[in-house]
């Protein structure tokens, strides 16, 4: 969330891309989301070639990406066969985990794109987007635990790989990411990661209680894009 990660030509990555590479990361997200759009359409770079790029670059870190479901990298929904296409040769240029989402996390959105990444035997992992109701805590009339455990349950039976929790407005207090990482890792036979955002302030001590409750990963960024939206 920020125009560096969005503006950054390939060029300017491949220098670190192999130092990276030796910190022994569990994964590397480097593709996906916005960042197919910017290339062509702020760059004028392929998307492809950056992939295919930093997996020669980066041999021993799984790359990962952000899907948006049947609507992949777009702002639409695709057909099936589009979704398999694309999800197929993500795979190929070198696409290890897809993390898959829909923003109103219904599954209805996830089910072509989850049987497209297991056929190409690669990591499914099924994501729970995280908001709040009146009361900013986890709680209230839809948002509650029960509600995300439901969701959870879906994602399981869907055979994710691992579940991740995407607080993507940093919305996600410390307490609450405590008691909702446990209720999921007592749930869930799965690896369970937290990915959130500094918007609100609350991001160092929402990972470190989720850690406490025995979350598998966290998310980081560079120091240089830490501490505000990223």
């Amino acid at each position: 969330q920020s125009l560096m990660a969005t503006r950054l030509r390939t060029e300017d990555m491949v220098p670190v891309a192999e130092k990276m590479d030796k910190i022994g990361f569990y994964s590397m997200e480097v593709w996906g989301g916005a960042t197919f759009d910017a290339a062509t359409r702020f760059l004028g770079e392929d998307p492809w070639d950056r992939l295919r790029t930093f997996k020669e670059l980066m041999p021993n870190t799984p790359l990962q990406m952000l899907l948006r479901g049947q609507s992949l990298v777009g702002y639409r929904n695709y057909a099936d066969d589009f979704v398999d296409a694309f999800v197929e040769n993500s795979a190929d240029a070198g696409i290890d985990i897809f993390r898959v989402f829909d923003a109103l996390n219904d599954e209805r959105n996830l089910e072509r794109a989850a049987q497209a990444v297991k056929r190409a035997g690669k990591h499914l992992q099924m994501t729970i987007c995280y908001s709040v109701t009146d009361e900013g805590r986890l709680g209230g009339p839809i948002y509650d635990l029960d509600y995300y455990l439901g969701r959870a349950r879906i994602f399981r039976d869907m055979d994710a790989d691992s579940i991740c929790v995407k607080d993507m407005a940093g919305l996600l207090a410390p307490y609450d990411s405590y008691n909702l990482i446990g209720a999921l890792k007592d749930l869930l036979d799965v690896p369970v990661q937290l990915h959130t955002h500094y918007t609100s302030g609350m991001a160092s001590m929402t990972c470190l209680k989720a850690i406490e409750a025995g979350v598998d990963i966290v998310d980081a960024c560079l120091s240089p894009l830490a501490l505000r939206t990223s």
